[in-house]
């Protein structure tokens, strides 16, 4: 099953194009996940939510939706993946709490991070195969036989992204299953995609997946809305496209001007 959803439920912007204009914003996590099955929270990368904070959206969701946690900056970004044991340790422990609705955690590089395979390498060790993991490095110089060795070894899966419509990433099948990261299209209003983009979109995961493919495709082009109409017809496209996916409102229904 393709698990599509946005980065992220809590933007203000979002009232009245997503969200109703009288619902409290404590009754929005309930709202998206009557109409997405997955979200990628991006949060978590600021701030550690504590254990409490995790069990209460756990009991906020229905039984078939799954949450997709961004990891700390404090080991990304400030370690730079140095001596991860004690992060990851605490990260999983407070996300545990998700129960059965976490399903990938997210290690997004920092940009000017160059390649460093043994690190990596420690820090999926530190994961244990307790949850998925995806990478999303953004140094060229990740893209090498060493890196791909270690991802396919721990089976994490490369984040494929898009940044403008075009994929910045190798198209590696690291794993059996994807992850997918939008990050902003070139159709109006800005940082929206268009039909095309997102047609071809769903193609390279049909080909390279199957129509039943197994994986995660999150919208993080939250500004006007963007992000919700974008996953909206992602999944109306795969849905044309005969592959099997998660629930989503209507296109028409995600207003952005």
């Amino acid at each position: 099953m393709l698990r599509v959803g946005t980065s992220g439920w809590q933007y203000p912007h979002w009232r009245t194009r997503f969200y109703p204009p009288g619902l409290p914003v404590a009754a929005w996590l309930e709202h998206y996940a009557a109409r997405f099955a997955t979200v990628e929270v991006d949060s978590t990368f600021y701030r550690l939510p504590s254990p409490a904070t995790f069990a209460s959206w756990g009991r906020r969701v229905p039984p078939d939706f799954t949450m997709s946690i961004k990891a700390s900056r404090f080991l990304t970004h400030f370690r730079r993946l140095r001596e991860p044991e004690e992060p990851v340790r605490r990260l999983l422990r407070c996300a545990s709490h998700l129960g059965p609705h976490l399903s990938v955690v997210l290690l997004q590089l920092p940009p000017d991070m160059r390649a460093q395979p043994e690190r990596l390498d420690i820090a999926l060790r530190a994961f244990g195969g307790r949850v998925r993991v995806a990478v999303e490095p953004r140094h060229p110089s990740w893209w090498c036989d060493d890196v791909r060795f270690v991802l396919e070894a721990h089976r994490a899966a490369l984040c494929l992204a898009d940044v403008g419509s075009r994929i910045v990433t190798p198209a590696w099948r690291t794993t059996s299953w994807c992850y997918v990261r939008m990050h902003g299209g070139r159709a109006r209003p800005a940082s929206c995609y268009g039909r095309v983009a997102l047609s071809r979109w769903v193609a390279r995961v049909k080909d390279e997946f199957g129509s039943d493919a197994d994986g995660y495709v999150y919208f993080n082009n939250d500004a006007t809305g963007c992000a919700v109409r974008d996953a909206a017809t992602f999944v109306h496209l795969a849905r044309r496209a005969r592959v099997d996916v998660t629930r989503a409102p209507r296109p028409s229904r995600c207003a952005v001007p």
